[in-house]
């Protein structure tokens, strides 16, 4: 998680949403990602699914069975999507995300037996220094609007 920190201040550092994230296999970092949407122009450049590109490639398959996501946000539904589709196994989060988050925050896409890859999901895991980077990052923003 310490590493997805990083990422995500990276991200804050070139204007995005501080969120990042690694993908973890036999305990070795497999794909890293940043937020990077704007940058991008690609509403699709979540850090997860940034994470999860890199592994792809550096494991040779779109599937990433054995593997687990370490993000520093309560994943989106877009982002839960492209986890189960990659096989992750376990998905672990810092700070949740009450707006979109699908986690338990919204709703728990992670509990519904209906969808065919179930991931095994735990929050919470140096939620403070998350959500203090995200809460630092808006009132910035907010405060740079303010004194426009």
């Amino acid at each position: 998680m310490l590493e997805a920190l990083a990422l995500a201040r990276e991200a804050a550092s070139h204007g995005e949403v501080p969120v990042g994230a690694v993908v973890v296999k036999d305990g070795q970092i497999v794909g890293r990602g940043r937020n990077g949407p704007i940058g991008a122009k690609d509403p699709t450049a979540h850090a997860e699914v940034m994470a999860l590109r890199d592994a792809a490639v550096n494991l040779g398959n779109y599937r990433l069975p054995g593997c687990e996501l370490y993000v520093t946000l309560e994943p989106c539904v877009m982002c839960s999507g492209a986890i189960f589709h990659a096989r992750i196994s376990r998905v672990v989060y810092g700070a949740k995300d009450p707006k979109t988050g699908v986690a338990g925050s919204v709703f728990d896409l992670y509990a519904d037996r209906r969808l065919n890859h179930h991931a095994t999901i735990e929050g919470g895991v140096l939620a403070d220094q998350c959500g203090g980077l995200l809460s630092a990052f808006f009132a910035a923003r907010r405060q740079r609007v303010i004194s426009a």
